[in-house]
Formats: structure tokens, sequence, C-alpha cells
């Protein structure tokens, strides 16, 4: 019987490894840009960001959870840039007062630190499925919903009873990486966050988007500037059919070329012609007739409904940091320490992702989270870990596949 390798004994904890992926200069560089460090004394900027990654990693249920488990590992901790553990009041008021600013640049930045280290890590797979056939950078937009507390968060309230905040996103579907993130009330329209949210997409870029994101204003703009988009459209948009193009797919029900009809309540926001796809798309095992709109006008009608589907991915996104990481409850009931905690999600999914490239993982993005889970006081070589699991042959699978979405956009 063939016995699997034992990882090699390292110098360092497992937690250690991961924090040495983070640049030593830079949590003290953005707490003195961002006057953090004038609220510091004796629990340090850099042992906040440690115990923050501490708490996203174990799951820890409380304050009190993070800080007596780090209080009980304090040899180890220091270790880690002497990083020191916090009292339960001190976390909170360093949750409450320090600028969550801080965390949402530390995250931009440990980014483009990890992408230049790794060119493959920063392009992602080129070489197959719509990224290979498009050969463009193809940005992905959602939003997120993360329930709240209503009793505990007044400034999340959206509905009578319910709070909540939101996290829009633009996710590169080459390396399944964000490149714009949003945090923010759940009372906002997507519509409302689409410009600041793709202010960054370039001529010739593509955007794929569900249809709480159109806006025939920010539509059109987009075509100025040279970007393609595809999105699906609303009952309440009415349209009149300029031209009709024939298919051969039997898939394809129709396409045509579009403008807004008179009678529609967006005339004039869009004066150009758009472009129409009705097509039938398997969702759940049984197939559903869906209309696409876009406003390239030479791509084949299946590639704009294998554009759209690719959208799917980022609601696996969602799923993976969902149900792996802790953004299920929170250790703060202000809207900073919620964007606090968002972004230390956020970064801990970074961190995992960078070493699950080095090790070239080809598991579940699930199983490599409890691994690291289960050793975060150990000293194993991360890498030789993450090898001797009997999962680093063959692809790298950590990023998911659209088929493994849950499709809750139609159930209506």
């Amino acid at each position: 019987m063939q016995t699997q390798p034992r990882p090699s004994v390292g110098k360092f904890t497992i937690l250690r490894q991961l924090c040495n992926l983070i640049p030593s200069h830079l949590v003290p560089k953005l707490a003195r840009e961002t006057g953090v460090d004038l609220l510091s004394r004796s629990f340090s900027p850099w042992s906040h960001v440690v115990a923050m990654l501490y708490a996203q990693l174990t799951h820890s249920i409380g304050l009190n959870d993070v800080c007596d488990s780090l209080r009980l590992h304090r040899g180890p901790l220091s270790s880690i840039r002497g990083a020191t553990p916090p009292s339960r009041n001190g976390l909170s008021y360093a949750g409450k007062q320090r600028k969550a600013v801080l965390a949402e640049r530390l995250f931009w930045e440990v980014l483009a630190h990890l992408q230049s280290l790794s060119p493959r890590f920063a392009h992602g797979r080129r070489g197959r499925g719509v990224t290979h056939r498009f050969r463009k950078t193809i940005h992905l937009v959602d939003s997120t919903t993360i329930e709240l507390v209503a009793l505990c968060m007044d400034w999340a309230k959206h509905r009578r009873r319910k709070a909540a905040a939101k996290c829009h996103m633009m996710l590169d579907l080459q390396s399944f990486l964000p490149s714009f993130v949003l945090i923010d009330t759940a009372r906002h329209n997507d519509a409302k966050r689409a410009r600041e949210l793709c202010s960054g997409v370039h001529a010739g870029e593509i955007v794929v988007f569900d249809k709480a994101y159109v806006d025939f204003d920010h539509l059109f703009e987009f075509l100025l500037r040279g970007v393609f988009w595809v999105s699906r459209t609303k009952s309440s948009h009415l349209f009149t059919v300029v031209k009709s193009k024939p298919s051969s797919d039997p898939k394809i029900l129709a396409d045509e070329e579009v403008i807004l009809s008179r009678k529609a309540a967006f005339e004039g926001k869009y004066p150009e012609r758009m472009r129409r796809v009705r097509a039938l798309v398997e969702v759940d095992g049984s197939e559903r007739k869906m209309e696409f709109l876009t406003n390239n006008m030479d791509w084949s009608p299946r590639s704009v409904a294998d554009l759209y589907r690719s959208r799917w991915s980022i609601e696996v996104f969602f799923k993976q940091i969902k149900q792996t990481l802790k953004l299920a409850d929170f250790l703060g009931h202000s809207a900073n320490a919620v964007r606090w905690q968002v972004w230390s999600a956020l970064l801990t999914y970074l961190l995992l992702r960078f070493v699950a490239f080095l090790s070239s993982w080809s598991g579940s993005f699930t199983r490599l989270f409890t691994l690291i889970r289960s050793s975060l006081w150990q000293y194993f070589n991360l890498l030789d870990l993450l090898k001797s699991c009997g999962t680093a042959a063959g692809g790298f699978r950590a990023m998911a596949t659209p088929n493994q979405a849950y499709f809750h956009l139609f159930s209506s």
C-alpha cells in the first residue's frame, strides 16, 4: 500500500508563512498614511491585521474566541513580526475606530505585490473556454448581499426588519481575482454603482453583468469608450426591431438589431442600435428561454450566450467566500468594523489563492481552507503540506467552474 509523503518540518508556523506573504513595510506605511498609527498604543496595526486574518482562518465565534486563542499562542504569535494578542476591548475599539481604508488599501497593495512576484498568477488561465476564444480581458460585475442584525446595525437597515451590507465587485474572469470592490449598504440600487465599478475598464475589453446593473446612459458611455458589454433584458425594456439575422443554430431563437422603442421610458438614453439575442439556455437540467443584450454586432449569437453564461462564475466566487470565510457573523456592529471584516476576508482569500497557485493545488477551495485552518500552529513547510495531500497533480481547480454555481437568478 502506497503511503502519502509527509510534509517536511519547517522553521515557521503555517500562520507565519501566510503572513510573510505581506511585505513587512506595508502595514506600518499604510497606518501612517491613513492616520491609524495615531490611534495605536499597545495594540499595533500589524497585530490588528494578524488578528483579523486569524479570525477568518479559524471562523472565530466572537471577540473572546480570537483574544483567548491568540493569548494561549502568545509565543508563536510574537514570532510573526512581534504581533501581540489583543484584549477584547482593544480589538473591539480597533474595529470601530481605526479606518477600514487601511484594510482596503492593504488588499490592493498585497494583490499588486503578489501579481508582480508571479505574472502567471496575475494573468490567470487564458488557454481554454471563453477566455481562449476572445483573448480579451473579460470583467464580470455583480453584487452579493451580506445579512446583518437589524437591531444592532441601524446604519445598514434597508427594509423594515432587515439590515444588510452589499459587496459590489468586478471580477477578472481570467485570473478569478477582484479588480474593483465596493462595500456599501444594501439600500441603493445596483445600477447606481455601475459607473464607479466600471470606471477602470479600457477600450476593447468586455464587461458582463446582470440586468440589475442595466443603465442605458452608462451603456451608451461604454459604446463611446469602445467597451463591449453583455447583459440580459428586463420586461420593462421595449424595443423596435430594425433588422433580423438568420441563424442555423436550433438553440438560437432570434438574433436582432434593435433600438429603444418610442414608448420606452428610456428613450433617448441609448440612441444607437443594440443587439438582442434570444436563446435556449440549460439551467438546472432544463432549457429556459433567455434574452441577451449587447453592443457588439459581429460576435456569433452563441458567443453572446456563452459570454453571459461565464458571468455565473462570479456567483461561484461569492459562494466560495461566503461558505468558507467568516462573513455570516461579525465581530463588531459598526459600519467600519463590518468593512474591516469584509476586507480581511478578501485578503485571506487572496493569500490562500496564491499559495494554491504556488503549490499547483488542484483540490477544492474548501479543502484548501480546512487543511490550512487545521494546521495554523504547526511547523510544516506550507507548500510541502499542500503537495503531500495527493491533490497537487494536474491542473489548478481551486478556481471554480460555472456549473458549480447556484442559479438563484432564475427562480423568479
